[in-house]
């Protein structure tokens, strides 16, 4: 697993803190000063900008205004803006042209964005996951949890409503294809 870089903005007496427990932290160091900040290549994974003071136009951002504080409070800071990024990262999947947030439960595209139910966005992800088209009974049972025994139209609903919304918000008819071997996303 690659570790996260934490980049310490002109803020020396930190770095030197941090680079004496290195060993103990799930994170890569790297100081850099103002002159040097500039050439930075921040196309880094993932990474946490550390300073005194905010540096504009910079997100994944954590000032430090208020020391002294404790080491294990810094690097729990630290820790948790780093599993925000992470998360954030994880959060956004793109599915055609368009991209579904899995955080917010929203899917957009064409300028527009389209709230979903925790039920569409998991038969959005299944179906999209899926090789192959899914048949009614497969979706009972791995979104649902139903044993595939039972007469219900749930599914059906369910995809019909879906296929409303994204119809009418992005005039997208072909978004869920139905075939005889069951659904699949185009």
């Amino acid at each position: 697993m690659n570790k996260q870089n934490l980049i310490i903005y002109d803020f020396d007496e930190l770095f030197s803190i941090l680079n004496e427990i290195k060993k103990d932290l799930n994170f890569n160091l790297i100081k850099v000063s103002k002159k040097e900040f500039s050439d930075l290549n921040l196309q880094l994974n993932s990474y946490l900008i550390v300073s005194k003071k905010e540096i504009l136009n910079f997100q994944n951002q954590v000032i430090f205004k208020n020391l002294p504080l404790k080491i294990s409070k810094i690097v729990e800071t630290i820790n948790i803006n780093f599993l925000k990024i992470k998360f954030n990262q994880q959060s956004d999947i793109n599915i055609g042209n368009y991209k579904l947030n899995l955080n917010s439960r929203k899917m957009f595209g064409k300028d527009k964005e389209l709230s979903l139910t925790e039920k569409e966005t998991d038969i959005i992800i299944f179906l999209k996951n899926s090789k192959k088209p899914v048949s009614i009974d497969e979706l009972q049972t791995h979104v649902w949890g139903h044993s595939s025994k039972l007469e219900t139209h749930t599914v059906e609903t369910h995809i019909y409503r879906l296929r409303k919304k994204i119809s009418n918000k992005f005039n997208n008819h072909d978004f869920i294809k139905s075939t005889k071997l069951g659904y699949n996303i185009k």
